[in-house]
């Protein structure tokens, strides 16, 4: 048995117990009856059921947001905005999915060939509590219109939220068995992978989670797709327009508190603009509301558990006694850490070169945009970059120098349902979202006919 605590006044909110190896073998068996009868119909007619989803998500919003919010502690006006985000995707897909899946066909010396996508089977799913929808929705969407069935071991802080997911499926008219929730612990993750059931597993999570789920995977010699960390850099050049890109800056760090694989961690400031930068950044979080996540005025509610906030509180203390120094926060109660700039930072504190899930951010300074570069890329992660300039051409003919999955100009990284998303380095490998992610878990077959 567990228990799911509310991080905002510590309540008690539910209790739940996982299920036993009987039952995970029952629902798998279950999800591989279902693939072969949805992997045999039209993805026209798939996508009828991808319709109904996405009626169902706007019929069930405030009860998703509200399950979301009390779990982890997301301001709600935030939790609303990821259903949303959830719709956008189904409708993306609803527009471009039958063209994506079409046979490909392709000039050979034969009489003809073509590619055609065809679906693996079932695919695991392990999610994280951060986006509890959208992480799952921008798996689970591409996978089941290629025609695979799908099982979801979610983040257990946020168990509600899972079963509400199965229940939206259950809702949107879906067979038995097409998607279900797993309601398991992280050591039970091994053996599910190894059931010959699974023929594919997509984990979006942390590094050691992912390196584990990778191993289990490769061992079995099973697709995986991995989504993990990030310390993204933003860039804010000397010829940035701070008027307009501050908000956007701010946001880029502290929407979810800062818990994003995908937030700007390291600020790195051009020298000419750094006390400017800083002064503007510090009047910024005075303005944001902390709070109630419940209350729609509330811009940053508490980090989804209280160890998770004494752990950025232990990065920046820890930063702090090797040197840096901290322009505003740096207080925690209980799952509360305030919005925390810290500035004398250098590459070996914790601050910079560790992932920190939280609202606290170092800014450093640079000269030249060689710096600036070299900077960005001193990380083992690799998701995305964000930079701030007039001089957007100069920017793209240097694109090539970021080791990152994503390059965004004049905005924060993002995940959009139109562009791939995804990672190098220890950030992971797959892509998900687009056309992209809709073909991860397919088999690609070649046909040639002479």
């Amino acid at each position: 048995m567990f228990s799911i605590i509310n991080p905002y006044n510590q309540s008690f909110l539910s209790e739940h117990q996982y299920i036993k190896s009987f039952q995970i073998k029952t629902k798998l068996d279950l999800s591989n009856a279902s693939f072969a009868s949805w992997s045999t119909i039209s993805v026209e007619k798939r996508l009828n059921f991808i319709k109904n989803l996405a009626f169902a998500l706007t019929k069930n919003q405030h009860l998703l947001a509200d399950r979301c919010t009390l779990e982890m502690g997301k301001p709600i006006k935030q939790s609303i905005a990821e259903v949303d985000k959830c719709k956008l995707l189904c409708e993306y897909y609803l527009q471009n999915a039958e063209k994506f899946l079409e046979n490909k066909k392709i000039a050979t010396n034969g009489s003809e060939s073509f590619v055609t996508y065809e679906p693996l089977g079932v695919i695991l799913s392990v999610m994280p509590w951060n986006f509890p929808y959208w992480q799952v929705f921008r798996f689970a969407i591409p996978a089941i219109i290629a025609g695979n069935t799908v099982v979801v071991k979610h983040a257990s802080n946020v168990a509600g939220c899972a079963q509400l997911l199965e229940d939206l499926f259950t809702d949107a008219g879906f067979p038995e068995g097409i998607y279900q929730n797993l309601l398991i612990a992280g050591k039970q993750v091994k053996g599910v992978i190894d059931d010959p059931v699974i023929k594919g597993v997509s984990l979006t999570g942390s590094e050691k989670a992912g390196t584990e789920v990778a191993a289990a995977a490769a061992a079995q010699v099973k697709k995986a797709v991995l989504e993990l960390g990030g310390s993204n850099a933003l860039i804010v050049c000397n010829d940035a327009d701070l008027d307009t890109a501050m908000p956007e800056i701010i946001n880029a760090r502290m929407q979810n508190a800062g818990q994003s694989c995908i937030a700007a961690k390291r600020y790195i400031v051009h020298k000419a603009i750094f006390e400017d930068f800083n002064n503007r950044l510090i009047k910024g979080l005075a303005a944001l509301r902390s709070g109630d996540p419940m209350h729609e005025d509330t811009d940053i509610g508490p980090l989804a558990r209280t160890d998770l906030a004494e752990e950025v509180e232990k990065q920046v203390n820890d930063s702090v006694a090797m040197g840096a120094r901290i322009l505003t926060g740096g207080k925690r109660n209980e799952a509360f850490y305030e919005p925390t700039v810290l500035v004398d930072v250098t590459p070996d504190m914790p601050v910079f070169k560790e992932e920190v899930f939280g609202p606290a951010v170092p800014v450093v300074a640079f000269d030249t945009f060689e710096e600036a570069v070299a900077l960005s890329n001193m990380t083992n992660f690799g998701l995305g970059v964000s930079i701030f300039t007039k001089d957007v051409e100069s920017i793209k003919s240097r694109i090539h120098l970021f080791t990152e999955g994503a390059v965004f100009i004049n905005a924060m990284v993002k995940s959009d349902p139109a562009l791939p998303f995804g990672g190098v380095k220890r950030s992971g490998f797959g892509r998900e979202l687009a056309e992209n992610g809709l073909k991860e878990f397919v088999n690609v077959k070649t046909v040639y006919i002479k």
